[in-house]
């Protein structure tokens, strides 16, 4: 039976309400609760006593008792019923956890979008991990997607990379010392600066030798951001050219219909400008509400590109538009947003990252510690491998490398994702690499484990789920019918720290059922059955919640 529908359904006929049930913070306060405050307006009453007259009221099939905690009203399940239709539930489907409320939908994700000039940081890493995160998890929920990255490959920098590059296609690598290089150089030389605005100036007019320059260049950059990403198992469907919206001619179209708003402005040094009072976030934020659209000389600013793509994706999105954006694009995407208002588009929904801090010490450009997203992948790998060694001295060479890439990567996406988007991270490689506790590998470890004993057991007979009696199975049990709501949430607030959170309060689970319930030398056939089937139904949304985040699960460790 459908115990959430079964309990839902009973309160609306009781209260006269919709009612949306909570899953408790722990299975010891039940496996779902309702806040009363919903219904003390209506009902005039304070939401402790509507609780608590509630719980002696209400008789609901299949749940086995009904408690007042103050003012949450928290149902407990028949275990014996819970625990045939969870192992039922999971055991045949390989999607559980997923309504696939998403089929015949879409979705566009646009994020990460780094400067070309510059190297992928752990910082703007976070990005892409929050935004590949979100990308899985909609797509199980059966969510056609498509990942976009926009490609900034006018701006002055481009023309700083093809000044530098004198005509060569140079590497990655060099390409991303030749712009150090010539930013010095430009220090020196400051008149080096009016040849950067005549090419950008080339390239806004037409001239076709400039744009294949440009593209070549960009392009090298793009392959460099491409295959690190990949390193990590993050992937784009499409990238977009700013430079496409001023040979489209997009911008110039943008231009005309802001000017029909009455809100453009030439300023006082000639360039065009977005007046944006009377947008409350804006104001509040600038003495002066403005956005500089153009140069003097006429030439566009990205703002204007942006906006001219973000109307693009306003149309290419059929159902939900995603933006994922540094914490300090804030005021820049509010700017934005009273723009798109202005010319009747809805921007997209945003969410905002902090960024991640050194356990060591703050990363910083200017003092020349920040550190790279390929190094840190690399870094993450070599410190695996040790704790690897350390553990199994024996471990062959390959599988050594196989495991080490695994934790490495999990201990950093895990890292990253668990904490809410909002929130900074300090990066700690001592608790990011622990096997115990709050880590990738912690429940990667529980996933080898629960394998090791599926693998050493003799073929599972009928399942008596009547059996799962103990408390700590009762847990877990209550833990792996939650995970449907975990996924829907996690995806209806674009919020993937949910999920990780929630397996390590799984792994945590099965740790503490394994110590506390023998698996394979239970007393009785029919009660291994059960336990291994319990095993058998953990090891498959512990899989699917880790996958969710991009981390693997190994078989061994």
């Amino acid at each position: 039976m459908d115990f959430k529908e079964a309990i839902t359904q009973a309160l609306k006929k009781e209260t006269g309400v919709d009612i949306i049930l909570e899953v408790p913070p722990s299975p010891t306060l039940g496996d779902f609760a309702f806040p009363c405050f919903l219904l003390a307006k209506t009902m005039k009453k304070a939401p402790a006593i509507i609780a608590n007259e509630l719980s002696k009221s209400l008789r609901i099939k299949g749940v086995a008792s009904i408690k007042a905690n103050g003012p949450y009203l928290n149902f407990f399940v028949d275990k014996s019923l819970l625990a045939d239709k969870v192992l039922h539930d999971i055991l045949k489907d390989k999607n559980y956890g997923s309504s696939g409320e998403g089929k015949g939908q879409h979705v566009l994700i646009e994020h990460t979008s780094n400067n070309p000039n510059a190297d992928i940081h752990v910082g703007r890493a976070r990005n892409s991990i929050i935004a590949d995160a979100i990308v899985r998890i909609l797509k199980f929920r059966g969510f056609a997607t498509d990942v976009h990255y926009f490609v900034n490959d006018i701006g002055k920098q481009i023309a700083m990379l093809v000044l530098a590059a004198k005509g060569k296609k140079p590497t990655y690598e060099q390409l991303l010392q030749l712009y150090v290089d010539f930013n010095t150089e430009l220090k020196q030389h400051a008149e080096l600066e009016q040849d950067v605005f005549q090419l950008l100036n080339k390239l806004e007019n037409g001239d076709a030798k400039v744009k294949k320059q440009f593209r070549d260049i960009v392009d090298v950059c793009i392959a460099g951001h491409r295959a690190i990403l990949k390193e990590a198992n993050i992937t784009f469907d499409h990238f977009d050219y700013e430079s496409d919206y001023l040979f489209n001619k997009k911008t110039e179209r943008v231009l005309q219909q802001l000017k029909e708003t009455k809100k453009l402005f030439t300023d006082e040094q000639q360039r065009t400008v977005l007046d944006l009072k009377g947008f409350p976030e804006v104001e509040s934020a600038m003495k002066s509400p403005v956005l500089v659209l153009t140069r003097n000389d006429g030439t566009s600013l990205y703002p204007l590109r942006d906006i001219a793509y973000s109307m693009d994706k306003a149309v290419w999105a059929k159902g939900r538009n995603i933006l994922i954006l540094g914490e300090d694009q804030k005021l820049y995407f509010q700017q934005i947003s009273a723009a798109l208002s202005l010319l009747n588009v809805k921007p997209p929904e945003i969410v905002h990252y902090a960024f991640i801090v050194l356990a060591e010490g703050k990363m910083s450009t200017r003092a020349g510690n920040v550190v790279l997203f390929s190094t840190f992948v690399q870094d993450a790998i070599s410190r695996a491998k040790k704790e690897i060694l350390a553990r199994t001295p024996g471990i062959k060479e390959k599988k050594l490398d196989e495991l080490a890439r695994i934790i490495g990567l999990g201990a950093i996406k895990f890292s990253v994702a668990k904490v809410s988007a909002d929130k900074m991270i300090t990066f700690d490689w001592n608790q990011a690499l622990s096997f115990e506790g709050d880590s990738a590998p912690y429940c990667q470890y529980a996933h080898a484990r629960i394998n090791s004993i599926l693998e050493k057991a003799d073929k599972r007979g009928k399942v008596d789920a009547s059996l799962l009696t103990h408390a700590a199975e009762s847990i877990l049990l209550t833990r792996l019918a939650t995970f449907p709501d975990i996924v829907s949430s996690a995806a209806t607030h674009l919020s993937p720290h949910i999920i990780v959170n929630y397996a390590k309060e799984l792994a945590q689970d099965f740790t503490a059922f394994y110590h506390a319930c023998p698996v394979l030398t239970a007393e009785d056939k029919h009660l291994v059955d059960a336990r291994l089937a319990l095993c058998e139904a953990t090891k498959q949304v512990l899989q699917t919640a880790l996958g969710l985040v991009g981390i693997d699960a190994p078989d061994s460790m």
